[in-house]
């Protein structure tokens, strides 16, 4: 599976195109583009790699995560995938605009299907499989593939740090055990590519990082 990360917006967040080789089919996870060029950016990819892309994947609703979700799923036809447990916070995305003096644009936001923990999604050759990892939001979602050693943690966890809490639906036990039970108990290889930051893996995160 190959996985291109590109960097958007303000806050410096990682999205992440998922693409087959073979098939082309393509998943595009947290597109939090907020510029015109940055949109260009993704679409001219998409375009030139010949992909399908199939879902736009959610980790949460916070703003720097899916302002461009709903553009982006009209340009390709995608449908909006995330968890239900965050539909407060996509319906207050344009107060979320306000509560960060954002001067842009950014429309109340509904998935169109809704994930849950245990779910999974064939993506060509692989399968993602979804796991709810609440404490940075209700509805936090990381999604797993095995056969490529790879976990989209969004802002579960960071490279020696974890997600913040002290936003709206922010719990930070229940961040701390989604962490302990979700993610250190993958194999020790797998890389976390995380919403904001490098990446990191399941091992230096069991050794290194301090919150653990």
């Amino acid at each position: 599976m190959n996985a291109t990360m590109m960097t958007v917006n303000p806050f410096g967040e990682n999205m992440y195109i998922l693409w087959d080789e073979a098939s082309h089919e393509a998943v595009v996870v947290d597109p939090g583009m907020m510029r015109d060029a940055e949109r260009e950016m993704v679409t001219k990819f998409i375009d030139e790699k010949e992909l399908k892309v199939k879902h736009i994947l959610l980790t949460h609703l916070h703003l720097d995560h899916v302002t461009s979700a709903r553009w982006l799923a009209d340009q390709t036809g995608a449908d909006v995938c995330g968890s239900e447990l965050d539909a407060a916070l996509g319906m207050e995305l344009p107060e979320q605009v306000s509560y960060f003096h954002l001067k842009i644009e950014c429309d109340a936001l509904t998935i169109d299907r809704n994930l849950k923990d245990g779910d999974t999604l064939p993506l060509g050759s692989e399968i993602i499989q979804v796991l709810h990892v609440p404490g940075h939001s209700p509805g936090g979602l990381a999604f797993y593939l095995p056969e490529s050693s790879l976990l989209i943690s969004g802002d579960t966890i960071f490279n020696r740090s974890i997600g913040r809490t002290d936003l709206m639906g922010g719990d930070m036990a229940q961040l701390l055990n989604s962490i302990r039970e979700k993610v250190m108990t993958l194999p020790d290889e797998t890389v976390i590519a995380s919403g904001h930051g490098p990446t990191t893996t399941v091992a230096d995160e069991k050794l290194f990082n301090p919150f653990l």
